[in-house]
């Protein structure tokens, strides 16, 4: 504010100083012309020979007519009839039709006063003119409006600056409001929500986007402290089982089955390996690493690749299409993909699974449907969140960890596609939608890693 309070003080005196230059040259040029007008109104009269004794002219104008012995031949009332305006080397360094400033106090004249001189009548005998004029109403305006702006300055710079507070002020008030809000939510004293104003300007639409910002940074927090609480009460259930298991044994290991306990450990590791894999996949999917699809890229059959990880699963059902269904994606995401759709199906189901495979305009399809109780349908949406069970499901033995359908929808995002889940009449249908690939066909020279992908 006081860079702009200094700003506008030098724009206001550079104002004063131009205008007072562009006033004095304007009255300047004014008086000049003036008297040149004059001095060839008496040059007329001197070639015509009509020349009058005394000259008629106006009031602050004397004129001199001198001639080459610069003998004074004519004069207006007011000039001197015996002494020239000018000294001899003044009339012979002044060129003709321009002017010079003298004292105005040689010939009689309060401040200062501009001479014109100028040539006139035959040239074997010239006569020169010359045209005094004062300056002093030219010097008294200039004095009074550089008075005037020397007072009038102070009081108007203090005006603009007592109105330029007050109107940064209210300009920055929102501002300021902005500030106190953060400094109160950072401290922990307030909501995570700033003031909007009721202005509709610039300082409300940024509150409104700090605002949502804010918004999406608490939900994200919570989100983070939910996965953090979650994976670690997941954690903690194979981990005790292991320790319970392991404890038992040292205490009693004389009536320890070891055989028996070596494949309880062994299915407690695999399944807490399988958790700590699913959350490492999901935190990097968070991070933004693996949003798109950047890993080893094959072209492979979807049909084909469907039915090897079917294959293990004896009580899987797999409808084969008849035409190849070749996609260029991850072969390991997208049987990731199948084997979590397949284990849900499988842990639900009442009698048979069955899994399809077909084309679907440019997409292609695969779905998995079973004869299980199903998902309702103002839950479809929930069971793609992490760690999420429904109430038929909370078995941790029998429900998994509840990360299943997180990483299909996280896998099938991550090559442009969709996941839904529907009704099989009875039991659920889970419909995977992905979009054909085609691989870009590279020169000879070129390298297999170098191969890309077009939408």
């Amino acid at each position: 504010m006081l860079i702009s309070a200094a700003a506008l003080a030098f724009g206001l005196a550079a104002g004063g100083v131009l205008l007072l230059t562009v006033l004095t040259f304007a009255q300047g040029r004014a008086v000049h012309a003036e008297a040149l007008e004059t001095a060839r109104g008496v040059a007329r009269l001197v070639d015509q020979n009509q020349l009058t004794d005394p000259i008629p002219v106006t009031p602050g104008v004397q004129v001199q007519v001198i001639d080459e012995q610069s003998r004074v031949r004519a004069v207006s009332a007011t000039a001197d009839r015996l002494v020239p305006i000018l000294y001899d080397d003044e009339l012979r360094d002044l060129p003709d039709g321009d002017g010079v400033m003298i004292p105005g106090k040689r010939i009689g004249f309060d401040g200062g006063a501009w001479v014109v001189k100028l040539t006139a009548g035959p040239p074997t005998q010239p006569w020169r003119i010359l045209v005094a004029r004062s300056t002093s109403q030219l010097t008294q305006g200039v004095h009074l409006l550089r008075v005037t702006l020397l007072i009038a300055f102070p009081l108007l710079v203090a005006l603009l600056a007592a109105g330029l507070w007050r109107a940064l002020g209210a300009a920055l008030r929102p501002v300021d409001a902005l500030r106190a809000g953060a400094e109160e939510i950072t401290g922990g004293t307030r909501a995570g929500r700033l003031p909007v104003p009721d202005s509709r300007d610039e300082i409300g639409r940024l509150a409104i986007t700090l605002n949502d910002m804010l918004h999406r940074l608490d939900t994200a927090r919570a989100r983070q402290r939910a996965f953090v609480a979650d994976a670690a009460h997941e954690l903690r259930s194979p981990l005790t089982n292991m320790r319970t298991e392991l404890e038992v044994a040292q205490r009693l290991p004389d009536d320890t089955d070891w055989p028996a306990l070596t494949d309880d450990l062994l299915a407690d590791v695999q399944r807490l390996s399988r958790l700590v894999d699913d959350l490492l996949l999901l935190a990097r999917s968070d991070d933004g690493a693996g949003r798109g699809v950047s890993r080893r890229l094959e072209e492979v059959d979807l049909g084909q690749l469907v039915g090897e990880v079917a294959a293990r699963y004896p009580e899987v059902r797999h409808v084969d299409g008849a035409e190849p269904l070749p996609l260029v994606a991850e072969p390991d995401a997208l049987a990731r993909v199948v084997a979590n759709l397949l284990d849900n199906a499988c842990r639900h189901r009442r009698s048979s699974v069955t899994v399809s495979t077909a084309a679907a305009g440019p997409d292609l399809l695969v779905v998995v449907t079973d004869d299980g109780p199903g998902i309702p349908a103002e839950d479809r949406e929930r069971v793609f969140d992490r760690f999420t069970r429904l109430d038929d499901a909370r078995a941790r033995d029998a429900g998994g960890s509840g990360l299943g359908l997180a990483i299909v929808q996280e896998l099938v995002r991550r090559h442009g596609g969709s996941v839904t889940l529907g009704d099989a009449g009875p039991g659920l249908r889970v419909e995977v939608r992905l979009p054909r690939r085609e691989r870009v066909r590279r020169p000879v020279e070129a390298r297999p890693a170098d191969v890309i992908t077009k939408e």
